[in-house]
């Protein structure tokens, strides 16, 4: 037995400088710096942008391989950015999202060669629902209606492929409360930036880039009456109004709550008045069902009567403001709220003449005209059809277009029976107030994102796609996470 420890010469250890001698790594770092330099020298700017790129790569690549975790909040910082980001760089932007996913799983994959992989977190009826759904969406590969495959490449991937992928990920990584807790804030900070773009395009006008982005073709949609509906950095102004409508209300449920910390109250309450904000600005009509429905929601999961009552109440005279008077009529944003109280709307009644048309369209096709036949992506790949030059103007009605009514049947049920699990586990399982209160705001945020989606196709982009899957999946796994708080604070009283 050694009763000393081996004496070492610090005169005998190699440090600093000295260690560059060591040839595994001087070669090694020599080589990539000529090479860095040579790339640089030949190319300019574009030489330095493109070994920059390389080096966050790399270094993107050892963070998420060490804690493929940290994929899934670069997932949802990617989530607000990724569609904005062409107006500035031209470039497939999306497929970021794809590559992502990919590396996490390859990552997780590794990852099992030194321990194993808990998968079995992953077993969920959530998660069986998606595959189903996801095995759906394959088939139409051979529908004989489908007339272009790459549409269905690029399609499917909004529609079920984000989906199927994500949440798996997300029972097996992000499933504590501390991550709860991390969502709502990265969340939060996100949609406090989208309004400050917003607020920036409002009060003092687009840059260049997205004055671009206008004059080649977005204008048609976001220029109304000389007024510019406000889209921040988001894929557009239904997406941006939408997404801080959701934010509007999920903060503001989450400021209700008595037992935060003052700091923490007081950054729910800013995001939520931000969130409200940007709704209004952005000129989205549909995005009003978000706090009306999930405020109404609210109320019903609280099951507090009087409350409920008051709740009617103030809902009944917002629509009658905005239904039935013309107070604020001068200010262009109530103006544009207003029309969505308006049955008979233009606009409104266009969408019931198409729904009308399709329905005729597709009594003969059960399994849709293929997924990808209708909007951008059909006028990108099959410009000359029915369905391509047929506006659906509703995520529903996009997704009863391209799948059909069993597309569209299974579709509604997989979500109902989503929210439906969250209100239930809300209602009768969840003791823990705080993590209720969470909840509940995350229900409330999927049902006014549910009711919204009858009016703009909002559900299957980002960012309220991922911000939609990581709620559903805290839906699910709440009564676990509510058990084991539950049987630590017995082991405490012990």
């Amino acid at each position: 037995m050694l009763l000393f420890k081996k004496h070492m010469n610090p005169f005998e250890t190699n440090s600093g400088a000295a260690r560059l001698a060591n040839l595994n790594i001087f070669i090694p770092l020599i080589s990539i710096i000529t090479l860095t330099t040579l790339v640089i020298v030949r190319n300019g700017v574009f030489g330095f942008i493109l070994c920059l790129a390389t080096f966050l790569l790399i270094a993107l690549i050892y963070v998420i391989f060490k804690n493929p975790k940290s994929g899934i909040l670069l997932l949802i910082i990617l989530g607000f950015f990724v569609t904005g980001a062409a107006r500035y760089v031209p470039a497939p932007w999306g497929l970021s999202i794809d590559a992502l996913l990919v590396l996490i799983y390859i990552a997780l994959f590794f990852k099992g060669f030194a321990k194993r992989i808990p998968w079995n977190k992953a077993k969920s009826s959530l998660t069986i629902l998606t595959t189903i759904w996801m095995a759906y969406i394959l088939l139409q590969v051979v529908n004989p209606e489908a007339k272009s495959g790459e549409a269905w490449l690029y399609a499917m991937r909004g529609v079920a492929l984000y989906q199927w992928l994500i949440i798996p990920v997300l029972f097996l990584l992000f499933n504590k409360p501390k991550d709860l807790h991390t969502f709502f804030i990265i969340w939060g900070i996100l949609s406090l930036l989208g309004t400050l773009k917003g607020i920036q395009q409002f009060h003092f006008g687009l840059d260049s880039f997205e004055q671009r982005w206008l004059d080649e073709g977005g204008a048609i949609t976001h220029i109304l009456f000389g007024k510019l509906r406000i889209f921040s950095f988001y894929s557009d102004a239904g997406q941006f109004g939408a997404s801080q409508a959701q934010a509007g209300i999920v903060f503001s449920i989450l400021a209700l709550f008595k037992r935060f910390k003052i700091k923490l109250k007081a950054f729910f309450i800013l995001v939520a008045l931000a969130g409200l904000f940007g709704m209004v600005i952005s000129g989205t009509r549909g995005a009003l069902a978000v706090p009306f429905i999930g405020g109404f929601m609210y109320l019903i999961l609280r099951k507090n009567l009087k409350v409920l009552l008051i709740g009617v109440s103030f809902g009944i005279a917002t629509y009658f403001f905005f239904a039935h008077t013309t107070i604020g009529q001068g200010n262009a944003e109530i103006r544009r709220m207003r029309t969505a109280f308006d049955p008979n709307e233009a606009s409104l009644q266009i969408r019931f003449l198409n729904q009308q048309k399709l329905k005729g369209y597709l009594a003969s096709r059960p399994f849709g005209g293929g997924v990808g036949a209708t909007g951008n992506w059909g006028q990108r790949f099959t410009p000359n059809t029915f369905l391509a030059n047929t506006a659906t103007d509703s995520w529903y009605v996009t997704i009863w277009s391209d799948t059909g009514v069993v597309g569209i049947v299974f579709y509604l049920f997989m979500i109902f029976f989503i929210l439906i699990t969250g209100m239930y586990n809300v209602m009768f399982k969840l003791k823990d107030e705080l993590l209720k209160v969470q909840i509940i705001a995350l229900t409330c945020g999927m049902a006014g994102i549910m009711a919204a989606s009858y009016g703009n196709g909002v559900f299957g982009q980002m960012p309220t796609g991922i911000i939609i899957y990581v709620s559903m999946v805290f839906m699910f796994i709440s009564p676990q996470m509510d058990k084991k708080k539950q049987n630590s604070n017995q082991l405490l009283t012990l």
